[in-house]
């Protein structure tokens, strides 16, 4: 069983920046494909961002590219996605979410999960 925990939400106004982080509790925490998904009020959960098991591959949603990074640190057993030039559109809850699958490009949006953390609010003032 792996507890996944997010931290760094809040309120930031349009343009600005926030830095969220997901700590896990497993010890394999580098064995695992790590993603940040993000629900808002109303829709569906959309899939953000993907990164591999040594941090050496990512995939970005259209919607986040050019804005959002996402990073890891194995020695530490965390995620991290900094969140640049914010819009209103992107306040949603955004969940980190682990797998034990191997993806590339694509893929990583229809990655399996195999847990969850709790999720974290970002909210963005226009």
């Amino acid at each position: 069983q792996v507890q996944l925990v997010e931290s760094g939400g809040g309120l930031v106004q349009a343009g600005g920046s926030l830095g969220l982080s997901c700590a896990a509790s497993s010890r394999t925490f580098s064995s695992y494909t790590m993603a940040w998904f993000r629900q808002a009020p109303g829709k569906e959960r959309e899939f953000v961002v993907g990164i591999n098991r040594s941090g050496s591959s990512t995939y970005y949603a259209d919607s986040v590219k050019g804005r959002f990074t996402i990073s890891r640190d194995n020695a530490k057993n965390t995620v991290y996605l900094q969140m640049n030039r914010l819009k209103p559109e992107d306040t949603a809850v955004y969940c980190c979410a682990a797998s034990r699958g191997y993806y590339s490009g694509s893929y990583y949006s229809r990655m399996d999960v195999d847990y969850w953390g709790q999720g974290t609010q970002v909210t963005v003032s226009s």
